[in-house]
């Protein structure tokens, strides 16, 4: 596929929350990463307005494993020593598939859609780590990418049957990738085969599992002009 990447991500906890939780203030961890984590691990690795990151495919590589910890959540008023249960997930690492698209709905950015130049800078930046701290589902949750073959090593799951998974959350729709003034929330059901869940398109999602959560107009695009020069990091080097 054009301009896909491929790479693991793994950590030793993960906290990808299910939204029912939160309401507690006992947050529990789905079993599997959804799409917007894993679209948020990778625009953490590199990511431009130019252009929008698509999941296609996740492989399991470790045994879904879960551990309850006790923690004291922020409290900004009345203060207190309320201590909390958060469930999370235990030696996380999964393989990642995924392609970025132009995004459409930035026009003013024509003259930066150069394929090439991103696709090379996605691969050193995975190489290199990413360009920002990765975090698994929470800010606690630690996690570090680097480069793969998708499907090479042995999975925990190969060979095993169809797993199905209950309603989960897939991700957001934003105004400024849709077009709409509408903030959405996608869900759908996954289901994982030989430990490989195949992420639907935003596009393709079920519309009657899609809720609107609130209005918002993107910020129109700045114009765009000329840059001072500055220093490339280590890894930036062209």
């Amino acid at each position: 596929m054009r301009n896909s990447v491929e790479f693991k991500v793994y950590g030793k906890y993960a906290l990808f929350t299910d939204p029912v939780t939160k309401i507690g203030g006992e947050k529990y961890s789905y079993q599997i990463p959804t799409y917007e984590a894993l679209k948020g691990i990778l625009s953490s690795v590199y990511w431009k307005p130019t252009f929008i990151w698509y999941i296609d495919q996740m492989r399991v590589m470790k045994r879904i494993r879960m551990q309850p910890r006790g923690t004291k959540p922020v409290r900004y008023a009345n203060g207190g020593g309320d201590i909390s249960i958060y469930t999370y997930l235990v030696d996380v690492e999964y393989q990642v598939l995924a392609y970025f698209d132009w995004n459409p709905h930035r026009g003013d950015l024509k003259g930066d859609r150069d394929e090439n130049k991103h696709h090379n800078i996605a691969k050193r930046m995975i190489k290199c780590g990413g360009r920002r701290d990765v975090f698994l589902g929470a800010r606690e949750c630690q996690g570090y990418v680097e480069p793969c073959n998708f499907g090479e090593g042995k999975s925990e799951y190969d060979g095993t049957d169809t797993i199905y998974f209950d309603l989960m959350f897939h991700g957001f729709n934003y105004p400024d990738e849709t077009g709409n003034n509408q903030i959405q929330a996608r869900f759908w059901r996954p289901k994982m085969i030989n430990g490989i869940v195949e992420f639907p398109h935003p596009k393709d999602c079920d519309p009657k599992l899609i809720r609107n959560v609130r209005e918002y107009t993107a910020r129109p695009p700045k114009s765009v002009g000329l840059q001072e020069p500055r220093l490339l990091e280590p890894c930036e080097e062209v």
